[in-house]
C-alpha cells in the first residue's frame, strides 16, 4: 500500500491509497483543500471543524448537482436509443414491404416471358 501526505488548510495529513492512486489522492486533497481556503476567505476563522464540515457538505451538494446531471443524460441516451430502434424497425418493415413487393414483380415477369415464350 502506498502512502502519500496531502496538505489541507496548511496541515499535512499522511494518508495511505492503493499503488498507483497517489496522484489521484494528490489531486484530491488539492481540490479540497481549494475548498477549504474558499470557506476561510468568505467567513474567516470559524473553526478546523465547522470550515471542513462545510467544504464536505459543498463537495455533496456538487457531487449530488453531477448525479441528477447523469441521471437526466442516461434518460436522453435511453430515449435516444428508443427513437433510434423505432426507426431501424420502420425501416427492416419497409424492406420487407419492398422485397415482397419486387418479388411479386418478378413472378409476374416471370409469368409474362413464360406466355410470351409459349406464343412465339
Amino acid at each position: 500500500m502506498a502512502q502519500v501526505t496531502v496538505t489541507i488548510d496548511g496541515k499535512a495529513y499522511r494518508m495511505a491509497c492503493d499503488e498507483g492512486q497517489e496522484a489521484h489522492l494528490m489531486d484530491l486533497g488539492n481540490r479540497f483543500d481549494r475548498y477549504v481556503t474558499h470557506l476561510k476567505g468568505s467567513f474567516g476563522e470559524i473553526g478546523d471543524q465547522r470550515v471542513t464540515v462545510m467544504a464536505g457538505i459543498m463537495v455533496l451538494d456538487e457531487l449530488s448537482e453531477l448525479q441528477k446531471r447523469v441521471k437526466g443524460m442516461e434518460s436522453e441516451i435511453e430515449s435516444l436509443r428508443k427513437t433510434r430502434d423505432d426507426a431501424l424497425s420502420r425501416v427492416d418493415r419497409s424492406e420487407s414491404a419492398m422485397t415482397h413487393a419486387l418479388s411479386n414483380i418478378a413472378e409476374r415477369m416471370e409469368t409474362l416471358a413464360s406466355r410470351l415464350t409459349q406464343k412465339a
